[in-house]
């Protein structure tokens, strides 16, 4: 499938057919979710994936009842990552172990600690946030490529997501992509002109 038309067809979906992705293609989707960019390539974000009934079930009140969380294949909550000194320690020391030079791996952690430092929690949960929306336009587009149906979702409580998972506090539910097959149909997309949209 071209990009052309993967963005032209996707859509948000609001009901799936239940029906189960299968192992191999849904491993497809979280490895073009996992090469999505991100600042200082620091990738602060994690997903849990949910795809058991009971949990699912256990989630649908935070969500508001929402048809696309009881009916997908796989729920992805994707999670902003506020431990921003720990993924400094876990990049650097991948860049060591695959053979970087080692002034180089040196002044990049110097360089980002200050960036780190230079944050208070709110601001790296708003920095972190960002990046989970690159994340997440990789899942939507790369959901379609491989004939999957999906819906970035807002509409959840982000407390009620993070107790029922069980989630450390540096991990914030942020936004949740459902997976599967549609049950519905989409509608023409209803997008501004292109002179709207620029400033």
């Amino acid at each position: 499938m071209e990009f052309k038309e993967i963005v032209e067809s996707r859509y948000a979906t609001k009901e799936f057919d239940g029906h189960k992705v299968d192992e191999k293609t849904f491993n497809e989707l979280l490895e073009l979710v996992r090469l999505a960019p991100s600042s200082y390539n620091l990738q602060p974000w994690k997903i849990r994936v949910v795809s058991d009934e009971a949990t699912k079930k256990a989630l649908s009140p935070f969500a508001y009842d929402q048809k696309q969380i009881s009916s997908c294949s796989h729920l992805l909550v994707f999670c902003a990552d506020t431990d921003v000194g720990g993924l400094i320690d876990g990049l650097t020391k991948q860049m060591a172990e695959s053979g970087a030079p080692a002034e180089s791996v040196k002044g990049l952690k110097e360089m980002l600690t200050g960036f780190s430092t230079s944050l208070n929690e709110e601001q790296k949960l708003a920095w972190a946030q960002r990046q989970v929306y690159l994340a997440l336009g990789n899942c939507l587009n790369g959901a379609k490529s491989l004939g999957l149906d999906s819906c970035p979702m807002e509409g959840f409580d982000p407390a009620g997501f993070a107790k029922t998972l069980n989630l450390p506090k540096n991990l914030v539910p942020t936004v949740l992509c459902p997976i599967g097959y549609a049950a519905d149909t989409p509608k023409p997309k209803q997008r501004f002109p292109l002179k709207e949209i620029l400033a």
